[in-house]
């Protein structure tokens, strides 16, 4: 027996380079994946739903539908992070708006999530929350890593992604007696064609002298969703080759 069968399991943001790659191996698991994706068309099976997770009207009348074809929820991958277009702007330049929105779409995202399918998983006394968090959620980033390229690393992503690193011990903590386990993921740089200058040098920072590829950290992911990790709950598994070892 594969050790997602008949899981019914929500990623958001399943169609991009990790959220695809989490699908997938859900699947291979024998788990129901959803896809909760925006401007997409719902499929018979609710496999692919839309949903924007910025609004919360959206996110409920999703889970609704999820539970009206399925009756339960088993997991949810906190995977997706809307952002603005000036997301990247150095620091000096954001704009405090910009801030604002980003927070709320990323962070104020996951709560809403995370409320609402809890409620649900109260009642079945069982479930696993996996989030999505980032290396540059528990140290700061190399900077120098940048240089000469267009490339930075967006100052609310570093924040956003500490906060949800420890949302996540918070909530881990507070339904722990509900038998509902809250785990993190963090995974380091994943390769995705950016810039040689760029890649040439994180890797030479890395042990094992790679950036991830998805594959990496898929696989992971479904462990904590599974049964085989039932008495892990509160952590945040980086998965960085390394990098934030030395």
């Amino acid at each position: 027996m594969k050790r997602l069968e008949n899981k019914v399991i929500v990623v958001t943001g399943g169609n991009g380079l990790l959220g695809s790659k989490i699908i997938n191996d859900i699947k291979q698991e024998g788990g129901i994946a959803i896809n909760a994706e925006l401007n997409v068309t719902n499929s018979e099976d609710l496999t692919l739903i839309n949903c924007d997770i910025t609004d919360e009207t959206s996110t409920k009348r999703m889970f609704d539908k999820i539970l009206e074809k399925y009756g339960k929820i088993d997991g949810l991958v906190n995977n997706a992070y809307p952002r603005t277009e000036d997301w990247s702007d150095k620091f000096e330049n954001i704009k405090y708006s910009s801030w604002k929105s980003n927070v709320d779409m990323q962070m104020n995202s996951i709560f809403s999530l995370c409320q609402s399918v809890l409620n649900h998983m109260k009642t079945l006394k069982s479930g696993s929350i996996v989030n999505i968090a980032s290396i540059y959620g528990v140290v700061g980033p190399d900077f120098s890593l940048y240089e000469g390229t267009e490339m930075t690393m967006p100052a609310a992503y570093s924040a956003i992604k500490g906060g949800v690193i420890n949302f996540t011990r918070y909530l881990a903590s507070y339904y722990g007696d509900s038998n509902i386990r809250v785990n993190c993921v963090s995974p380091g740089g994943v390769f995705n064609s950016q810039n040689p200058d760029f890649v040439n040098r994180y890797e030479a920072k890395v042990p094992m002298k790679r950036m991830a590829f998805p594959e990496d950290i898929a696989p992971c992911v479904s462990f904590l969703l599974s049964d085989s990790s039932s008495y892990i709950t509160g952590q945040n598994i980086i998965i960085d080759g390394g990098w934030t070892i030395m």
